[in-house]
């Protein structure tokens, strides 16, 4: 009597898979996937937000295989879809697709200066503590090359909400925006008068863990926060670490990454997990 879905054990293939670790582990994993399953012709992933730092990884692992990054969405509702999934993840646009959802547009500058540049009234501005906000415009109405934070109307009963989104129009797909992922609005370290957001840290780490490599250590995940219960504020960035690292080399790295922050106005501290 057979019994449907128990799995026979394959001890043939279970050799095959092993003898290819113990090769590829040799070479740190470059190109695993495609060693496992051969007929892969990409890999589907999210690479953009907080999955940004892993892109480096999963491109070590994929090997030749392309990477593609398909489609936009949120909890919410979806957003955009990729039309060109042969282009690199670096620079990976998301056309939006109209009836998803009704999505409005709220420009935002970085400086007065900039929005003065934009010809608008000082009386629509407002300032929050990372972007000065326009009123919002209508999806035909954007502008390539500005930022803006998304918000939708969905059909499932959502009115006017931001998505804390931060996109850029990088172009237009016969008439509707092409949109660039920038950032997640209010992710912000700050301790003073500075501003980093979540991209200019993960440029940061990866900048600072580039020095790993001397002590064949591995940046495995990190997070942050800015502490100001005591002062000098400082930021508080924890690094989770594959393999021994002397101090000396963890001091090097963190004064890298001080040196790399865009806007400075804090003392950085850097704890490591082993």
């Amino acid at each position: 009597m057979s019994s449907i879905g128990i799995t026979m054990p394959i001890p043939e293939l279970a050799s095959r898979i092993e003898s290819i670790c113990e090769e590829v582990e040799r070479a740190d994993w470059f190109s695993i996937i495609s060693r496992l399953w051969p007929n892969a012709k990409y890999v589907y992933s999210i690479m953009t937000d907080s999955m940004q730092p892993y892109f480096n990884k999963l491109r070590h692992y994929a090997g030749d295989l392309p990477l593609v990054s398909a489609d936009y969405g949120s909890t919410e509702s979806w957003i955009g879809l990729n039309v060109e999934p042969s282009s690199p993840p670096e620079k990976v646009t998301f056309a939006v697709i109209t009836t998803f959802s009704y999505f409005e547009f709220i420009p935002l500058h970085r400086s007065k200066s900039q929005s003065y540049n934009n010809n608008l009234k000082d009386g629509n501005l407002v300032t929050t503590n990372d972007f000065i906000e326009d009123g919002p415009v209508p999806l035909s109405q954007v502008k390539i090359g500005q930022e803006y934070e998304l918000v939708l109307t969905t059909f499932t009963g959502l009115y006017r909400y931001r998505l804390r989104d931060v996109v850029e129009v990088a172009g237009f797909h016969k008439k509707t925006p092409k949109l660039n992922f920038i950032c997640r609005r209010k992710l912000i370290l700050t301790v003073n008068i500075d501003k980093n957001t979540e991209q200019n840290l993960q440029l940061v780490v990866e900048k600072g863990s580039q020095i790993l490599s001397k002590s064949r250590a591995e940046l495995v995940d990190f997070t942050s926060h800015a502490n100001v219960a005591k002062r000098p504020g400082h930021y508080v960035i924890y690094w989770e670490i594959k393999g021994d690292v002397e101090e000396k080399v963890l001091g090097e790295c963190c004064r890298e990454m001080d040196a790399s922050f865009v806007d400075h106005g804090y003392v950085l501290v850097l704890y490591c997990t082993l």
